[in-house]
């Protein structure tokens, strides 16, 4: 990756072509199943309009999560037809111009809608899963093939065993994949699944630690969480989506522990993980409650020998994209565990303006720390160099 203007989004979503899945998995075989743009009436509006149907099931409410570059008279929107959504979005070379609109070297690709809904898994047939996931995985890394400035994040099959998921991820790391981005605790929606914690999944971990494969965490990350909210219906879509959106920090702030205190980083010291789009803000005060409790429960005698606070510089890193708070209280963090992301072409997104944003968000931080929170830390991670 050439560095022209020294940033890199640790976080932004990739939206595949309407024929990314039609052109890669066997029509004879899954038919209608396969992942795939279809008209349909919105009950709302009573108009007709397109939407992803996976395996027979129609995804969401708009075609393509990308309200950021759909501007109409200053007000953001959601595409309802696929004609609507520029190419900017989801053809790579269209996208690295906007990249460079936006003052950015490259980014790193988490899914796009139909994958965000999870429903390759809801299908619950392993074999059709691990079609999708391939496909996905195919398509995404012919982007970085098309252009360098892209780093794909693979997806994993949940459903097939855990060697099929460790065989997922070496095939990824070989076409070009830089990380895997997880659901943080599949037993929410596959019952079935042992807990991420279980020595089930350890051989998983060890694939990626062998590929230096970075395993990401997303925002909800999947998690039934026990302090979810229910959702009220007098919200309009915007003040619902804002009520989701801003306590996505108590997601890592109930993860970390979990991962900390259950001996997988101790046991795993050569895998990074990442927490992406959480923000930092939640980050100060798990370090010091594991600390504390770690201090307190004597839990080197628990399997965790090493301090929470090492361990989480050791191997945990996280994005942030608008937080002046979370900032300031960045010497405590560590500078050399804190990525910029542009989340593009979400809601949520900087651009076009992300230096506009950088520069009041990053206000009185050292050149040196800067190089290393909006570029260093993404190029050593990915290992961009």
């Amino acid at each position: 990756m050439k560095i022209k203007f020294g940033l890199i989004s640790a976080d932004s979503h990739a939206q595949l072509d309407r024929d990314a899945f039609t052109s890669r998995m066997s029509k004879e075989k899954w038919g209608e199943r396969i992942p795939e743009v279809v008209e349909v009436k919105d009950e709302r509006s009573k108009q007709t309009v397109e939407r992803w149907r996976v395996s027979g099931r129609v995804i969401g409410s708009y075609v393509a999560n990308c309200p950021a570059v759909m501007n109409d008279r200053k007000v953001k929107y959601y595409p309802q037809r696929w004609e609507e959504v520029p190419a900017k979005v989801y053809e790579p070379l269209a996208r690295a111009k906007a990249l460079d609109e936006d003052g950015v070297d490259g980014e790193v690709l988490f899914p796009n809608t139909p994958v965000q809904n999870f429903g390759f898994m809801q299908a619950k047939d392993p074999e059709f899963e691990l079609a999708c996931v391939r496909a996905y995985n195919s398509a995404l890394a012919e982007w970085r093939e098309k252009s360098d400035r892209f780093v794909p994040l693979a997806l994993i099959p949940y459903l097939g065993g855990i060697e099929t998921a460790v065989a997922e991820v070496e095939r990824a790391a070989k076409i070009g994949h830089r990380g895997v981005t997880l659901l943080c605790e599949p037993s929410t929606l596959v019952p079935t699944l042992p807990h991420i914690n279980d020595p089930y999944w350890y051989p998983l971990w060890e694939a990626c630690q062998a590929a230096d494969f970075p395993a990401h965490l997303h925002e909800s990350g999947g998690l039934a969480s026990a302090i979810s909210f229910p959702r009220w219906d007098g919200f309009t879509p915007n003040q619902a989506h804002s009520a989701l959106t801003v306590p996505t920090g108590a997601f890592p702030a109930e993860f970390i522990p979990n991962l900390i205190f259950s001996g997988i980083l101790e046991r795993f010291p050569g895998l990074k993980w990442v927490s992406a789009e959480t923000g930092l803000g939640w980050v100060n005060y798990v370090i010091e409650g594991c600390d504390h409790e770690w201090e307190r429960r004597r839990l080197w005698n628990h399997g965790v020998p090493t301090r929470p606070s090492e361990l989480f510089r050791r191997q945990i890193y996280v994005n942030f994209w608008f937080e002046k708070v979370g900032i300031a209280q960045r010497d405590k963090i560590s500078p050399d565990n804190i990525m910029w992301e542009s989340d593009y072409p979400h809601t949520a997104s900087t651009y076009p303006e992300s230096w506009k944003v950088i520069e009041e968000t990053l206000d009185g931080v050292s050149a040196e720390e800067k190089r290393k929170i909006l570029c260093d830390n993404a190029k050593r991670v990915y290992h961009l160099e």
